[in-house]
């Protein structure tokens, strides 16, 4: 499923226009990336938590040449499934 896809399925969920749905899904996003970004999490019951963790520096290898690379630490976004959401996959 794709972005397009996914905004009509809102749209027919919710019975709304899809241009609605669209603004709803970017609304989303927008709210999500805006909250990591702080640092904080999100966290949507049932659904699961989207949060922020650090990867410390560390070194490395360049796999061409074998050299020792120094790699800079690291933001990551991550997500944690809730109990629903492990339920209906499983």
């Amino acid at each position: 499923m794709n972005k397009t896809d996914l905004i009509e399925h809102i749209a027919q969920q919710a019975d709304i226009s899809k241009a609605a749905a669209g603004r709803a899904l970017d609304a989303l996003i927008d709210g999500v990336s805006s909250t990591l970004r702080k640092g904080g999490s999100v966290t949507l019951v049932g659904f699961g938590t989207f949060a922020v963790s650090t990867r410390p520096a560390r070194e490395g290898r360049n796999p061409r040449t074998g050299e020792a690379i120094k790699i800079k630490k690291a933001r990551t976004p991550k997500f944690r499934p809730g109990k629903a959401l492990k339920d209906a996959v499983n």
